[in-house]
């Protein structure tokens, strides 16, 4: 197959196969380094205007077609497309696997990244997806809970999925244990108010409790002091992030899945739940 001008018939035909249902994998136009996949509802192809849904990846990456695909049946039924970006590991020849989870990893913004790819999206497919939800598990976890505490005024929820780290509103901290910072950091203001604003959920297995991967130890990369006060295991952590936004006046639905450890397709079944319900409170107003 070429890229050629093709006839009217042959771009239909394209765009029926690579650009609507699950999609083919695309490299982000503001920085190529980066790439992302989606699943677009048919209506779409048919001039439907959906809501939109950013499901991130974890440390081993290849999560991202199980949310693509997991969420596929989901979209469908309930007009929702699904953005799931590719952040590789060692995208700046160093072999590091974190970076995305923090935010920043020296001079690239993941969370700016990603609201590219969203407006990037956005325009061609003609949708409003100035606010979107986001879902992560694990790294997609960290991605998900930090990027609502720098952007909550994009987002209609929030689900956030057994992070091994969580960043508190603790304003007497630096990031990522605290958000001290921010403003130096990120040039943002923490907006308490359109926080308290995003349905947020918090979901982990209660089975999840292995510690290896996620204490931090002096030397680390990401170690600082506090780095293990949230907790030893993932659902301590995500305790500890609860409390902490519900601190901040956000209304918090907390998931500990029964018999369930590390499993990412053995909790989907709890966001989507919680989304729908999001989704029929805000179809509903």
């Amino acid at each position: 197959m070429t890229d050629a001008p093709a006839t009217p018939e042959a771009t239909a035909r394209a765009r029926a196969i690579y650009d609507l249902g699950p999609t083919v994998i695309f490299s982000c136009r503001s920085d190529p380094r980066f790439q992302y996949c989606l699943y677009v509802p048919p209506q779409v192809g048919k001039g439907r205007k959906v809501d939109l849904l950013v499901a991130v990846h974890g440390t081993g990456r290849t999560s991202f077609l199980e949310f693509r695909d997991g969420f596929s049946e989901f979209g469908k039924w309930n007009d929702v497309a699904v953005l799931c970006p590719i952040f590789p590991v060692g995208v700046r020849g160093d072999g590091a696997r974190s970076g995305y989870k923090y935010m920043a990893e020296g001079d690239i913004r993941y969370d700016l990244l990603l609201l590219e790819m969203v407006r990037e999206v956005a325009e061609k497919y003609d949708q409003d997806w100035s606010r979107f939800a986001v879902f992560g598990f694990s790294g997609g976890g960290h991605f998900a809970h930090r990027f609502a505490i720098l952007h909550p005024q994009t987002l209609w929820a929030a689900s956030i999925g057994a992070a091994g780290s969580v960043t508190l509103l603790d304003a007497d901290k630096n990031w990522w244990v605290g958000i001290r910072d921010l403003r130096e950091r990120f040039g943002i203001t923490f907006d308490r108010e359109a926080l308290a604003k995003v349905p947020v959920q918090m979901v982990v297995g209660d089975a999840d409790l292995e510690t290896w991967e996620i204490t931090h130890k002096p030397g680390g990369t990401y170690w600082m002091e506090g780095a293990n006060d949230a907790g030893a295991t993932r659902p301590e952590r995500l305790r500890s992030l609860a409390a902490s936004f519900e601190k901040a006046g956000v209304s918090v639905r907390f998931d500990l899945v029964p018999g369930v450890s590390h499993d990412r397709i053995k909790v989907l079944d709890r966001v989507k739940d919680f989304l729908a319900d999001v989704l029929r409170a805000r179809r509903g107003a």
